[in-house]
């Protein structure tokens, strides 16, 4: 446990070592200079040091105040500046927002920069998940969520309809469904089963093909991991085309042929009854705007 003295005693000394003066620390710390005398002369007897020799008009540090008043000095500087930050914290808005890990890392990360630049007071807050989170209990401001609905009790906006389509590097050189049979099949698992989820079985099907053998491709649990090995030229998968657009817009990735999967669309969604702020508001009018700067091609 700290044995230290009082701290009123050590801001008068601070104050007053930093003036040289008792009377311009009390103006400082407004007291009178009879309380900062007052004041340092405890924290004289609680060490048993002489910290002032004291002349007319004037006061000058002893050699051991010279070593205790730039420790006290960072000490309160530092504390100072923990202040201020905690203050301008506090006078920032700050958003959570919710959304699947896949659409975190390859829709909403590469747009941040946007949103920072044209919104720096708010702080959006990521919360990469593919479980339901409670928006009426708070959990999160607002939620991005692939599902058809209905969603009871909270406010839905379409952001994106979605499509899949065969998506590969461009140098697997892919250029018609044929080559699908040389080349390794991508397969990740959806967290929830549903007759709509984008499988090979139902392209091949929707393809009027036979489907190949599964031996030799590559099965992931998450689709984040899919995507990185589609980037990596690693094999074809059957990918979104909101998620792989920026890869499509650059170049980075092809669609080489169809047909596409439709799927659902994702959804922005918020609790009825919970209050809209400003900020909450800022978010959700960049989101819309920023899907609808985004062109789903295939």
């Amino acid at each position: 446990m700290r044995q230290l003295p009082p701290l009123p005693a050590l801001r008068a000394f601070e104050a007053a070592a930093r003036h040289l003066s008792f009377k311009r620390a009390a103006q400082e710390l407004c007291v009178t200079p009879t309380a900062i005398s007052h004041q340092v002369r405890q924290l004289e007897e609680a060490l048993g040091l002489q910290l002032f020799e004291r002349r007319t008009r004037q006061v000058l540090m002893t050699v051991e105040a010279q070593l205790l008043y730039p420790v006290l000095r960072d000490g309160f500087d530092a504390f100072a500046r923990v202040l201020d930050g905690l203050n301008q914290q506090r006078g920032r808005a700050a958003v959570t927002l919710s959304a699947t890990r896949a659409f975190c890392g390859h829709w909403l990360l590469p747009r941040l920069a946007n949103f920072q630049r044209l919104y720096p007071e708010i702080d959006l807050r990521l919360q990469a998940t593919d479980e339901p989170v409670s928006l009426a209990a708070g959990e999160a401001d607002l939620a991005i969520r692939y599902a058809a609905g209905p969603f009871p009790g909270l406010l839905a906006e379409v952001l994106l309809a979605d499509r899949f389509a065969p998506v590969a590097h461009p140098s697997l050189g892919l250029c018609t469904a044929a080559d699908l049979a040389a080349t390794r099949l991508i397969h990740y698992d959806w967290t929830r089963a549903s007759a709509e989820q984008p499988t090979w079985a139902r392209w091949f099907d929707l393809a009027k093909r036979e489907a190949p053998p599964m031996a030799g491709s590559l099965h992931f649990s998450d689709e984040s991991h899919a995507i990185q090995a589609v980037l990596a030229g690693q094999g074809v998968a059957l990918l979104s085309l909101c998620l792989a657009a920026d890869g499509l817009a650059q170049g980075s990735l092809v669609t080489p042929f169809g047909p596409t999967l439709e799927g659902r669309a994702y959804h922005l969604l918020q609790a009825a009854e919970r209050q809209q702020t400003p900020a909450i508001a800022a978010v959700r009018d960049w989101l819309l705007a920023e899907c609808g700067a985004v062109v789903v091609s295939g």
